[in-house]
């Protein structure tokens, strides 16, 4: 009598995202390090300088982190409402911030105390930067106006009223002390330069403008609102470059890499994409539990910073690189084969004249194999019906029904079933009817279940519930399936039209001889 042999389960690829350099790049991050502010964070700016401390802007305080620490060194309250846009100095020296009630506060970051005040704006300032020179300051406010300030006089130097909506972010050009770069709610970004009287450059975005950022070279700039992400020509005169529709919800931020190759945009999606600036192209993701208000990348790439809607500042590492694991001092050394593996070959063939001794190998048969053996077919099913089974391995279940189907007990193992089983088999079903892989086992189960309780249809409304979306799934695989033959007819159409016919290369001879042949054919009279 011959042995059993076990049920056979085919074993289908996994569809995954493809591995590329960029993924391995962004994932050598530590798990991240989550703190509680007081209230959204809406601005994170790191220092240009070591120790590259953290300004994060939160509710009515900017407090300041260390590189590694996860309680504030140092914080700046003396804000009357919520602050805005604490942005550090070039040289590290100095931080400047905006407020609700329009005031913007010049601090020493060594000190406590504002060291100026600048008065002018009637509405919240939400944007602040330091120009290239270090001596003065830009700001934009929801009072529709960008001003230019002096530093130690803490006089305004210019105005600018040309948006007809808040202004709601900016950027200052490092190449340039006198341009700098606005966005509004009014849909437009606007260049300004100091020595002019009125905006240089006007690009329409379409959307209601979140952030700007330009590049450190000065030839593109990116704006970011609603779901779009534009990038800006500056030197064809702000022509449209690329137009970026990644995120599902509004984007709220943008980051630039150490290196400039690669671009990151945050958003009220809970996403942060990065880009390749070279082709526009996302090359990672990175999900987030909340949504995403602020966003800043530490020198050489070694932190991401990202504040959240939710007031949780949330911080990952970049992990360090360990040399002792390069000498292979920690690394666990693997246990290899003993010397007699070596010496025969795994693949060795015994000789004609060598005695071989067999040693029987015993069998270890799954459950569902036990049962099928003992033809307990009913059972067996059961078995891989588990929630462990046919959720994380629905192809098991997927086997067994074949073999089922193959001796022909599968409508027995499938008859008897009480309501919980019953609906079970249904919603196992409704999982992977119009799965590809599963479509051709599991319509013929679908047949069997309905030849035999469709007399029982009525009596449960769980039972009616799962027969109904088991329809409707049905329905609508169906529609998919003409719409698809459909375009794959007007597909198969466009190519027979784009074939180009070859024309017949006739010999002259044979041409000649045709022509005389035609000459000399008469009609034919019929009585």
């Amino acid at each position: 009598m011959s042995s059993y042999k076990p049920t056979v389960i085919q074993h289908y690829p996994k569809l995954g995202n493809t591995v590329t350099q960029d993924t391995l790049y962004w994932k050598k991050y530590r798990p991240p390090v989550q703190i509680k502010e007081f209230g959204a964070v809406t601005h994170i700016d790191i220092s240009s300088v070591a120790p590259y401390n953290y300004a994060v802007t939160a509710s009515t305080r900017i407090h300041i982190y260390g590189r590694y620490s996860q309680e504030p060194i140092k914080t700046f309250s003396r804000f009357n409402d919520t602050a805005y846009c604490g942005t550090y100095r070039e040289d590290g020296k100095l931080l400047v911030a905006g407020c609700e009630d329009g005031v913007i506060r010049l601090f020493d970051v060594d000190g406590r105390a504002a060291l100026r005040q600048y008065n002018g704006h009637t509405k919240a300032v939400q944007v602040t930067a330091f120009t290239s020179d270090k001596y003065r300051l830009m700001s934009g406010s929801d009072d529709y106006t960008v001003r230019l300030w002096d530093i130690p006089t803490a006089t305004k130097l210019c105005t600018f009223t040309e948006h007809t909506d808040y202004v709601r972010c900016g950027c200052t050009s490092n190449l340039n002390a006198d341009v700098f770069v606005t966005g509004s709610y009014d849909h437009t970004v606007k260049v300004f330069d100091a020595r002019m009287d009125q905006s240089v450059m006007t690009m329409d975005h379409g959307q209601p403008v979140e952030s700007v950022l330009l590049f450190p070279s000065g030839g593109l700039l990116v704006s970011a609102g609603g779901r779009f992400v534009k990038v800006w020509d500056m030197l064809k005169g702000g022509q449209l470059l690329a137009s970026l529709r990644n995120h599902h919800k509004t984007v709220t931020c943008l980051c630039l890499s150490s290196s400039g190759e690669r671009l990151l945009s945050g958003s009220l999606d809970r996403h942060v994409k990065i880009y390749s600036t070279s082709t526009y192209k996302v090359v990672h993701n990175i999900n987030y539990a909340a949504s995403i208000l602020s966003l800043a990348l530490a020198p050489e790439n070694e932190a991401i910073v990202v504040g959240m809607a939710n007031s949780v500042l949330n911080i990952r590492h970049r992990k360090r690189h360990d040399k002792k694991n390069e000498v292979g001092e920690v690394t666990k050394k693997r246990k290899r084969p003993s010397y007699k593996y070596f010496i025969k070959g795994k693949d060795y063939m015994p000789k004609k004249n060598d005695f071989l001794v067999s040693k029987p190998v015993r069998q270890h048969l799954k459950k569902y194999d036990k049962l099928l053996k003992s033809f307990e077919v009913s059972r067996a099913l059961d078995a891989v019906l588990q929630s462990n089974i046919r959720v994380k391995n629905p192809e098991v279940t997927i086997g067994v029904m074949q073999e089922l189907n193959r001796r022909g007990t599968l409508q027995n193992a499938l008859a008897g079933r009480d309501e919980k089983q019953l609906a079970v088999i249904l919603n196992f079903l409704n999982r992977n009817v119009v799965d590809p892989r599963f479509t051709a086992v599991l319509v013929n189960v679908a047949e069997i279940i309905i030849g035999i309780y469709s007399s029982v249809i009525g009596e449960s409304s769980v039972i009616d519930k799962q027969f109904m979306k088991l329809q409707e799934l049905t329905e609508r695989e169906i529609d998919y399936q003409e719409e698809l033959l459909g375009v794959l007819g007007m597909m198969d159409t466009l190519f027979a039209t784009m074939t180009t016919k070859k024309e017949a290369v006739v010999p002259r001879n044979l041409n000649c001889a045709l022509i005389t042949g035609a000459e000399q054919a008469k009609p034919m009279a019929i009585a």
